[in-house]
């Protein structure tokens, strides 16, 4: 950030009076620039035995799988915008049965919410945002064409739960370390 939003004048990277934190501060008006976490919200529908995938129409991670997420928008509810993400990407109405994950996604200032929800009938179809929709069968998830690490977690955890009928709120940390690779805390769960 260079220019302050409200007046236009430099701003100064610095920790404001009364704070911890570095901050841009404008220079002229004195306003303090927040900026915090974007909220990631999707769901995991199910339909039967099989779970719904995206092949993503769009940066980043082009051409891969994922579940049906994206940026949650001002003035909704992460429920609301799990439900709209679904059907913009997937054209799909879903039930959402509960929060499944919840990932602090630390290097890059975000969070995903994933909810587990139903899909009652097998009505889907491409958009904008996917190249391809299809339902996948645990046996046919294409593992190594998924799009990003917490959808990878995701899956996995719905698969293992399935197998005892319990799915529990899993929260996660992620990040990379310093030499670029992945690393994941699984927090507490219930």
């Amino acid at each position: 950030m260079k220019f302050c939003s409200q007046c236009g004048a430099n701003v100064s990277h610095k920790i404001p009076a009364g704070d911890n934190r570095h901050r841009y501060v404008c220079d002229n008006c004195h306003t303090v620039h927040y900026e915090n976490p974007r909220i990631i919200a999707g769901c995991l529908p199910v339909y039967k035995n099989q779970v719904l995938l995206c092949k993503r129409a769009i940066e980043p991670r082009y051409g891969l799988w994922t579940l049906p997420a994206g940026f949650m928008e001002n003035g909704e509810s992460t429920e609301q915008a799990a439900l709209r993400e679904t059907y913009e990407e997937a054209n799909a109405k879903v039930h959402i049965e509960k929060l499944y994950t919840l990932t602090s996604i630390l290097h890059v200032d975000q969070v995903q919410i994933i909810y587990l929800a139903t899909l009652p009938e097998p009505h889907f179809s491409i958009s904008e945002e996917s190249l391809e929709v299809k339902l996948f069968s645990e046996d046919e998830i294409p593992w190594d064409e998924l799009a990003f690490p917490t959808i990878t977690n995701a899956l996995r955890f719905y698969f293992e739960d399935r197998k005892e009928g319990v799915f529990p709120m899993r929260h996660l940390q992620m990040g990379r370390n310093a030499s670029g690779e992945w690393y994941c805390e699984l927090g507490s769960h219930q």
